[in-house]
């Protein structure tokens, strides 16, 4: 990795794990590095209990965060993005809040988030605490993506418990603070995103005094996992025109 090389940390939406964001790795632009979060109750860390609340979220993705550049000497001086898609942007979102409340050598450059309203706008269609098949089905209905793990009784009977729980910490999250943060915020969200519109998507402009730029590329809710090379590029893009303000 070069001193200089971008760290993409990428924070998990509903129900997913650090391996869906494995395959960006090969496709990243140059320069770009990505950093996935692993929390609980999902892959490497399956046997542990799944965090139904956003602060105890974020404090493990801090430290994991906080722990992995301090493995390569601060990053190196490169600076740091921060992705979250959907429930992934408000842990993106309160993220970022604790790095910039934490000052230190790592330099937070900019901050994108996807499929997603902003923090302050509760979800109005709820699935939490609904019975298995209609809690399934109203998560495929959001987020017009049929995980194919969930047709499968016994998967769905040991994915069920960590997606309910990150169901019921998107849903019942309320922002931490209402300060605004002071680095770029990137909002992106599919044309075809039927889940959230482009002036919820422009909500984020009310979350910061820096930037806002708002994208849409082509696709629907769950755009990222058909398409990310146009995700990754924007990213990149944005932080070469940070560099050169």
């Amino acid at each position: 990795m070069a001193d200089e090389d971008t760290v993409l940390i990428c924070l998990p939406f509903a129900g997913a794990g650090p391996s869906f964001f494995t395959p960006w790795q090969k496709r990243a632009p140059e320069g770009l590095r990505i950093l996935p979060v692993s929390l609980p109750g999902r892959e490497k860390r399956f046997p542990e209990p799944a965090y139904d609340a956003a602060a105890p979220a974020v404090d493990d993705a801090y430290a994991q965060v906080t722990a992995a550049l301090g493995g390569v000497e601060g990053n190196g001086g490169g600076p740091l993005v921060l992705f979250g898609h959907s429930m992934g942007a408000v842990l993106a979102y309160e993220l970022a809040h604790r790095i910039e409340r934490a000052g230190g050598p790592v330099r937070l450059a900019a901050l994108v988030v996807s499929g997603a309203p902003g923090p302050w706008t509760p979800r109005t269609d709820r699935a939490d605490g609904l019975p298995d098949e209609e809690f399934a089905a109203r998560v495929r209905a959001f987020a017009g993506y049929d995980h194919p793990a969930l047709a499968d009784p016994e998967m769905r009977e040991l994915l069920l418990p960590a997606l309910r729980a990150d169901v019921r910490l998107h849903e019942t999250y309320v922002p931490s603070t209402d300060r605004l943060l002071s680095v770029p915020v990137i909002s992106v969200r599919g044309r075809e995103d039927a889940l959230v519109g482009a002036a919820e998507a422009a909500e984020w402009g009310r979350a910061t005094t820096g930037k806002l730029t708002v994208a849409e590329p082509s696709g629907g809710h769950m755009y990222l996992a058909e398409r990310p090379d146009e995700l990754l590029e924007l990213v990149a893009a944005e932080v070469r025109a940070t560099r050169n303000r």
